[in-house]
């Protein structure tokens, strides 16, 4: 993956700003969009694939920071820069504590916002595989009964199959049939293997 294939979104109210940190982007090898408003970002259609988001903290109608938690909701949450020329410590606290890779005041030096940018870019693809990964999880936990979607639930826990039985009212044999299903389903090659993928999905262990 190049830099080339990654979108930069930029949203400040001043247009010399934009227009500066769209040319320096651009020449880093971004592609960049660029509003003039909080508004006019939710309102554009944005490419998929991993980017981040440089955000200036005070505008009117919606603020940065309302931004950000407008955003908290999606799917995938971009990643954000923050820049600002009327930050303060708390509100700085605030952006870090939702998420933000970083904050930035104005004036500030390129190369500090190039590496800001860089930092979320790679939490943004880290992202998008992790997503990606979970999504495949949920694919195989789907293709699962509900039998089977206990069983893998107290297999887990570590609970023997003689356990799994007495838990479900079910044979040990029946249980022995279920957990390998649920082994073959899963594509899990051990027990290891199977916590793992439990916990990135939240299987949750029925109460018995």
């Amino acid at each position: 993956m190049t830099a080339r294939v990654l979108t930069i979104f930029v949203v400040d109210v001043d247009a010399y700003v934009r227009k500066s940190m769209t040319r320096l982007l651009t020449a880093a090898g971004y592609a960049v969009k660029a509003f003039a408003s909080a508004r006019d970002f939710l309102a554009a259609e944005r490419p998929p694939g991993p980017g981040c988001l440089v955000l200036d903290v005070r505008m009117p109608d919606l603020t940065g920071l309302a931004l950000q938690q407008a955003l908290a909701s999606a799917p995938h949450r971009i990643p954000i820069v923050f820049i600002t020329g009327h930050g303060d410590i708390a509100m700085s606290v605030r952006a870090m504590k939702d998420g933000a890779v970083d904050f930035l005041p104005k004036p500030f030096d390129d190369k500090d916002l190039l590496d800001a940018i860089r930092r979320a870019v790679a939490k943004g693809v880290c992202d998008l595989g992790r997503e990606a990964g979970v999504t495949d999880i949920q694919k195989r936990v789907k293709l699962l009964t509900p039998r089977e979607i206990e069983v893998f639930a107290l297999v887990v826990t570590g609970m023997l199959n003689k356990q799994i039985a007495g838990a479900l009212g079910i044979g040990e044999k029946t249980v022995k049939v279920h957990r390998a299903r649920v082994m073959e389903k899963m594509r899990a090659g051990s027990v290891a293997e199977l916590v793992r993928l439990a916990d990135a999905v939240g299987i949750i262990v029925p109460k018995t």
